[in-house]
C-alpha cells in the first residue's frame, strides 16, 4: 500500500519516477493565463486568515461545498471566516476522487508544510498552524508566487482598464540597482513578472447590446476618442492593444462560446454596428446572424493585431456561464454557475482562422475547449493551419476548468500526441484567482510523466531519458517561454 500523496504520488514506475523527479520537479512556472488580482501582487497584498487566502474567491471550492449541503450563508454569505473554512474542512472527506481533494492537501504541504488531512477532527489545528504561517513576514503575495518558482503571470485585463498597477509593479522590478537592491533597501531581484493580457470579451459582446452601449463610452475615454462607428471601435481598440503590449502583454484571451465564423466586409460591418449602436431599441437585439457577423469582424480585427505585434491569440470556447438566473442575480458572474457547452462547431471555427490565414495574419493561437469531446476536432481544424513560422504554432489548449482533473490532462495530452505533437504544448496554467493554486502545475507534470514514462515502460517509446526528459522540461517551462516571447 502506498503512501497517501507521498513523493511518488501518482508515479506508478520507475520510469515516470525518474522523468519526474530528475527533470520535471525542479522547473520554472509561466502561469500564462490566471486571474489573479493585479493589485494584489503590485501591493504585495497579505492574507487575514488561511479563509481569506483559501476560500475568499474560490469558485471551485464553492460549487463543491453547496455540493455538499453548506448553506450559501457560510460560503458567499459573509467574507471567508472560520465558518467558512470550517465547512470547507466539513466538505474535504466528501471530495475523494476530485481533483480538488489532491488539490487541498498539495496546497497545505507546499505553502504550509501540513501533512495532515483536512476533515471536522483536524479542523482547529490546521487552522492554527496557517493562521501562524500566514502572519509570518514571507507570506505575501509575491513570496507565495516564489515559493513555487514562478517566473511570470499573465492577469485578465479589458482594453479599458488603467493597467496602473502593471505599470507600478513594473517599475518596482525595473528600478533595482545592479546588485537587486533598492534605494529603500528591499530587493526586486527574483520578483515574478506580472504582465497584462488583453480582454476584449465587452467590446465584442453585440449579443448583449444594451451592456456593450454602456461599454464602449468607457472604452472610447480610455482610447482617447469617441467611438462612432465600426472602424472608430477597431482605432479604439487598436490604441489599447499598443498601449497594453508597451506593458509587456503578449497574449489576447477571448472567452467565447462558439467562434464567430461569419465573415463580412468592412462595409458590412459599419452598417451593423450603426444598427447595433443606435437603430434598435435600447432593449432589442441583433438577429443572431447579424449578431454573429458583428462579433466576427471585430474578433477578426483583434486577431489581425495579435498577429502584426507577435502576439498569441488564446480563444476559449464552449462555456456556458450564469445558468442559475437566481444566484446570478443574488451574487454575479464566476460564482460557481457555469457549465460546459454542448461542444465547437467546426465549420465556423475553420472559417474564422481561414480569414485571418487569407490576410497573412493568423497569430500563433491556442484553442481550449470546456469541452473535452472536441479534442479531436480542434487538433483536426488546428492541423490544418500550422504554416512552419513557429513551432507548435497552432496549440490544443491546457485541459481547461472542468477537465483539469488526471483523467481530461490524459486525454488532451493523448489527443495533442495522437494528431499533433506533444513535444512543443506549452503546458499547464492555472485559470485561477488565488494565489495558492500554483500546486496544479505539480500536479499537472506528474500526470505528464506518469504518461510518457508509461510508454517507456511498455516499450512504446526509447528509455532515453536525456531526450524525453528534455522534452519534459519544454513541455513544462521552456515551451512557453519561447512561444509567448514574454519580457520577463
Amino acid at each position: 500500500m502506498a503512501k497517501f500523496m507521498g513523493g511518488d504520488f501518482l508515479l506508478p514506475d520507475k520510469s515516470s519516477r525518474r522523468l519526474f523527479h530528475d527533470y520535471a520537479e525542479g522547473m520554472p512556472i509561466i502561469d500564462y493565463h490566471c486571474h489573479l488580482p493585479p493589485a494584489d501582487i503590485a501591493s504585495d497584498a497579505r492574507f487575514s486568515s488561511i479563509a481569506q487566502a483559501w476560500l475568499g474567491g474560490d469558485h471551485y471550492k464553492w460549487r463543491a461545498m453547496r455540493a455538499n449541503g453548506v448553506s450559501e450563508a457560510d460560503i458567499t454569505g459573509h467574507p471567508a471566516d472560520k465558518r467558512t473554512f470550517l465547512a470547507w474542512a466539513r466538505t474535504v472527506p466528501a471530495l475523494v476522487g476530485n481533483p480538488l481533494y489532491h488539490w487541498t492537501h498539495l496546497e497545505l504541504r507546499r505553502y504550509f508544510g501540513i501533512e495532515e488531512i483536512l476533515d471536522a477532527r483536524s479542523a482547529e489545528r490546521i487552522w492554527e498552524r496557517c493562521n501562524e504561517r500566514i502572519a509570518g513576514p514571507d507570506f505575501g503575495a509575491r513570496a507565495l508566487l516564489r515559493t513555487m518558482k514562478v517566473e511570470a503571470v499573465c492577469t485578465t485585463d479589458d482594453p479599458a482598464d488603467s493597467l496602473e498597477h502593471h505599470a507600478a509593479y513594473a517599475a518596482y522590478r525595473d528600478g533595482s540597482r545592479a546588485d537587486g537592491s533598492r534605494a529603500d533597501g528591499s530587493r526586486a531581484d527574483g520578483e515574478p513578472a506580472m504582465l497584462p493580457a488583453f480582454r476584449s470579451d465587452k467590446a465584442l459582446a453585440v449579443e448583449s447590446l444594451a451592456a456593450w452601449r454602456d461599454y464602449l463610452p468607457r472604452l472610447g475615454a480610455a482610447a482617447g476618442l469617441e467611438i462612432a462607428s465600426f472602424a472608430g471601435l477597431v482605432e479604439a481598440l487598436e490604441r489599447r492593444h499598443a498601449f497594453f503590449h508597451g506593458l509587456g502583454c503578449r497574449l489576447s484571451d477571448h472567452a467565447l462560446v462558439q467562434a464567430p465564423g461569419r465573415p463580412v466586409p468592412d462595409g458590412r460591418a459599419e452598417q451593423l454596428f450603426s444598427r447595433a449602436l443606435s437603430g434598435l431599441p435600447r432593449s432589442g437585439a441583433l438577429p443572431p446572424d447579424e449578431a454573429e457577423e458583428l462579433k466576427t469582424a471585430l474578433l477578426l480585427a483583434v486577431g489581425r493585431m495579435d498577429a502584426r505585434r507577435g502576439w498569441t491569440m488564446q480563444l476559449h470556447l464552449a462555456a456556458m456561464r450564469n445558468l442559475n438566473s437566481r444566484m446570478f442575480a443574488a451574487l454575479g458572474p464566476d460564482t460557481g454557475y457555469d457549465s460546459a457547452n454542448d461542444g465547437v462547431r467546426a465549420a465556423p471555427l475553420a472559417a474564422f482562422l481561414d480569414a485571418l490565414e487569407r490576410d497573412g495574419l493568423l497569430p500563433k493561437t491556442i484553442l481550449y475547449s470546456l469541452n473535452p469531446g472536441d479534442y479531436d476536432v480542434m487538433a483536426s481544424v488546428m492541423g490544418c493551419f500550422q504554416d512552419g513560422s513557429v513551432a507548435g504554432k497552432m496549440q490544443l489548449g491546457s485541459s481547461w476548468w472542468f477537465n483539469d482533473h488526471i483523467d481530461g490532462m490524459e486525454l488532451q495530452l493523448k489527443c495533442l500526441a495522437n494528431l499533433g505533437l506533444l513535444s512543443r504544448f506549452v503546458g499547464m496554467l492555472t485559470d485561477s484567482r488565488s494565489f495558492l493554486s500554483f500546486p496544479r502545475h505539480e500536479y499537472f507534470r506528474r500526470v505528464l510523466c506518469a504518461l510518457v514514462g508509461g510508454w517507456i515502460e511498455r516499450g512504446e517509446a526509447p528509455a532515453d531519458f536525456e531526450a524525453l526528459g528534455s522534452m519534459i522540461q519544454d513541455v513544462s517551462y521552456r515551451n512557453a517561454s519561447r512561444y509567448f516571447g514574454l519580457p520577463t
